[in-house]
């Protein structure tokens, strides 16, 4: 590795890192919160077994896990508007994303709760809950403690999964380091660059994962 590509590289981190921070991670942040209360929603909807609700949660899971994701987005972005229906770049992301961790986290969510015995059900009956009172204040704080460690899984996997918003010219981190790319020919360093920079977000994560697991684990 030449200096001139060191050089390159160290003027370059801060234009990647730049746009990690302003676009990659509230993109993530924003997607991951409205993904989670699609999924709360849809589990508890198939857990309830609600007449033709429950049909609509199972289609929608359906579709969205046997699509491809960046399929999605360019329904969304790109398809939406011979429909009369334009949507900026952000906010498609952002609805695509929503969607895809809403289906597959609620598959978690639902796991989860059906986990909690259901004897915790019959105790909420008994002292005079309904179905959503017993959900809200027993049955969920229990499930939440179990599937917190798949759910962290997937919101790191959704921080390298927002580098599909390139495609639909949302400048993030790997749209930066094409851009800069194309003016300077070094394709490999610059891209590994940009991986590195989605490895750091996703190793702060993963100690954050871990120091709440632990703490989840002293509640007990």
């Amino acid at each position: 590795m030449s200096s001139r590509i060191l050089q390159e590289l160290a003027d370059s981190f801060f234009k990647l890192l730049l746009p990690g921070i302003t676009v990659t991670i509230p993109l993530t942040v924003i997607s991951f919160t409205i993904g989670l209360l699609i999924a709360l929603a849809t589990a508890l909807v198939q857990i309830a077994k609600i007449p033709v609700l429950r049909q609509i949660a199972r289609f929608y899971v359906w579709i969205i896990r046997g699509t491809p994701m960046i399929v999605q987005l360019f329904v969304v972005y790109f398809g939406m508007p011979s429909l009369g229906i334009v949507l900026p770049a952000f906010p498609s992301a952002v609805i695509v994303f929503s969607l895809s961790v809403g289906a597959y986290c609620s598959e978690t969510v639902r796991a989860a709760i059906e986990s909690v015995p259901k004897g915790q059900l019959e105790a909420g009956y008994c002292v005079g809950l309904t179905f959503w009172q017993t959900m809200y204040h027993v049955i969920i704080p229990q499930a939440l403690r179990t599937a917190f460690p798949p759910l962290s899984n997937s919101l790191i996997g959704l921080v390298k999964d927002t580098s599909l918003a390139y495609s639909i010219a949302i400048v993030e981190i790997l749209a930066t380091a094409q851009r800069i790319a194309a003016r300077t020919y070094d394709y490999f360093w610059l891209y590994c660059e940009a991986g590195l920079i989605y490895l750091l977000f996703c190793t702060v994560l993963t100690y954050l994962q871990r120091y709440f697991e632990k703490r989840l684990e002293r509640r007990r």
